[in-house]
């Protein structure tokens, strides 16, 4: 268990227990904040410091992620995309789908171990977890929004002018404020108590099968180069060989970079509760892992962004036995946190 200790005014800290989601909860110290992280996850990258996490905060921002106030029809909430018990993804949605029915050209990425990113967003759009939010509440075909009027709603409403005030020392309703609190919530959203968590850790019910340490070494040999870490992700932008989906040249992390290098480059995903969030790919074209496989194994297509990686040895994408991919879906299955699926703290109301 790593500790970070942090001079600050607040007089709450949060505990993300490695052991247990359900031990996470938040304890009264003098003008500190320690965030306990668990023992195999990498540094955290958000500047606690900037934005320390303290109990009302965090409640605010859950009550704001949950409320449809954030929307210009009053009924899309950041939860309506992001449901808990499918790793906070739009399950079942190919494209997020947002205010009046109307549809996205992306599908709704997993919001997990936000605190350990650097970038946000398929394309990386913001390097900075207090600016996510802006994103998908200003897009006119998810929640069509301006900041200005969600922060007139807030200030508007009495009860959340109550917790503001009780979260923040300036008991501002600001945008400031606002974009701090979704935060503090995000950064507490921690899933490390998988089966392979508990493998790794030498813990009670973390005992692998011998098919799922084969897809482990499957997994190391060929696939943890991009899904790196015990995050599962290097934080990167790659093309991984999927031509445009038709009638949707969705060019990535171009459109942020403005480089034709980064053409059809997008972020590499977790796979953390990856068995559980089909469908798969930034525009959600496969629904299972073994279409996923599949692709890997014999659909890479060539273009002059493709990560080099998949063009190794005279051929294109990653050889996959059907022995292999059988394993690697066996340890996939393994990276399923049902503790934070389950996790009240995360719950809507």
């Amino acid at each position: 268990m790593k500790s970070l200790l942090i001079s600050c005014c607040a007089l709450l800290c949060i505990f993300a227990s490695c052991s247990s989601n359900d031990d996470a909860e938040y304890t009264a110290i003098d003008e500190a904040l320690v965030l306990e992280l668990p023992d195999n996850f990498p540094e955290i990258n958000y500047d606690l410091s900037a934005n320390p996490p303290t109990k009302n905060g965090v409640e605010l921002g859950k009550k704001l992620f949950y409320d449809g106030k954030l929307s210009a029809n009053g009924f899309i909430s950041c939860g309506f995309c992001h449901e808990q018990r499918f790793a906070f993804t739009h399950h079942g949605h190919q494209f997020s789908h947002g205010i009046d029915d109307l549809e996205g050209t992306r599908n709704a990425p997993a919001i997990q171990n936000m605190a350990f990113q650097t970038e946000f967003a398929w394309d990386g759009a913001t390097s900075h977890l207090d600016l996510f939010p802006i994103i998908p509440i200003t897009n006119e075909v998810e929640m069509g929004e301006t900041m200005t009027n969600v922060l007139s709603k807030l200030q508007a409403d009495s009860e959340y002018q109550r917790l503001f005030a009780s979260a923040f020392e300036d008991a501002e309703v600001s945008n400031e404020n606002f974009l701090k609190a979704l935060a503090q919530f995000m950064v507490t959203m921690i899933s490390s108590n998988s089966k392979y968590d508990k493998y790794v850790r030498n813990e009670e019910g973390g005992e692998f099968s011998d098919l799922e340490k084969e897809g482990l070494a499957v997994f190391e040999s060929k696939c943890a180069t991009c899904h790196a870490t015990d995050l599962f992700t290097d934080n990167s932008f790659r093309n991984n060989g999927l031509p445009p989906y038709p009638g949707i040249d969705d060019i990535g992390r171009a459109e942020v970079s403005g480089s034709a290098a980064d053409n059809y480059k997008f972020k590499v995903p977790s796979l953390r509760n990856v068995a559980i969030t089909a469908p798969y790919m930034h525009d959600g074209r496969f629904g299972s892992l073994q279409s996923v496989l599949n692709f890997y194994n014999s659909g890479v297509q060539e273009s002059e962004t493709l990560d080099p990686i998949l063009k190794q040895n005279e051929r294109l994408g990653i050889a996959l036995t059907t022995d292999e991919q059988e394993a690697l879906i066996a340890f996939l299955n393994t990276l399923t946190d049902n503790e934070f699926l389950e996790d009240e703290r995360f719950a809507e109301y």
